[in-house]
């Protein structure tokens, strides 16, 4: 799954152009953003990587010291 995220903003950066470093940085949120929450994954079975987390912390909660948020962004 990494390759093809890479893959895809790799694609991004080609295609795109930027007018500053905030607005490549906005771009890039966005899209592991959608990628993480909205874009379903073969490999996870046709869910989204979020979803496939949540549902492995369902299965598997000692595994797990925080609950599986639907936010983006760095841990704190």
């Amino acid at each position: 799954m990494v390759e093809r995220f890479n893959g895809r903003i790799a694609e991004i950066l080609k295609t795109t152009p930027f007018r500053s470093s905030q607005d490549l940085e906005r771009t890039l949120m966005q899209y592991a953003s959608v990628y993480n929450h909205q874009i379903p994954q073969k490999a996870l079975g046709h869910i989204s990587p979020v979803q496939a987390l949540k549902d492995w912390q369902k299965k598997r909660p000692e595994l797990f010291k925080k609950r599986v948020y639907n936010l983006t962004g760095l841990d704190s």
